[in-house]
């Protein structure tokens, strides 16, 4: 497909962020069975509750659009998923591996938030409004999400970790 217009790539990315949603919709729950902290694990089925939403609600977006959820996949959640599951594999500590898995999991978040900041942007800039309204909401969860990771390592996981 080639992408000859500035509506042409926020879709394109459209998709690429529906891919993201999909991927993790499978992903949480291998993670929150390997999360040891009953916190960790609950954070992680909440998120996966609001990824299923998210996940929708993009959906929503591109039938508006007209454009088919599936065509493109995001490589680089693919890699990043991949390398969590691959370096929660190498660690045989519950403590220290809860700790890497929060680490991952921000990884993931900060790219969602990087990904739907660049897209209600463009989607103001196309004058989107009802999808700038649904970005937004979905960036300010994702904004919630790696501020309730962050407490949970400081408070948490990062001293038991440390203790370890």
């Amino acid at each position: 497909m080639n992408l000859d217009s500035f509506r042409d790539i926020y879709l394109a990315e459209l998709q690429e962020l529906r891919s993201v949603e999909a991927q993790l919709v499978d992903a949480l729950p291998r993670m929150a069975d390997l999360a040891s902290h009953p916190e960790l694990k609950q954070a992680i089925q909440a998120h996966l509750d609001e990824t299923r939403s998210q996940q929708s609600r993009l959906d929503e977006i591109l039938r508006r659009h007209k454009v088919d959820p599936r065509e493109h996949v995001d490589q680089a959640m693919l890699a990043m998923l991949k390398e969590a599951e691959k370096w929660a594999g190498m660690v045989e500590d519950q403590d220290l591996r809860d700790a890497g898995l929060i680490a991952s999991a921000q990884r993931v978040e900060h790219y969602e938030i990087a990904v739907y900041g660049s897209l209600a942007t463009w989607a103001k800039q196309l004058g989107l409004l009802e999808d700038l309204q649904a970005l937004h909401a979905i960036l300010e969860e994702e904004k919630r999400t790696d501020d309730k990771l962050s407490t949970l390592a400081k408070r948490v996981v990062n001293p038991d970790a440390a203790a370890s």
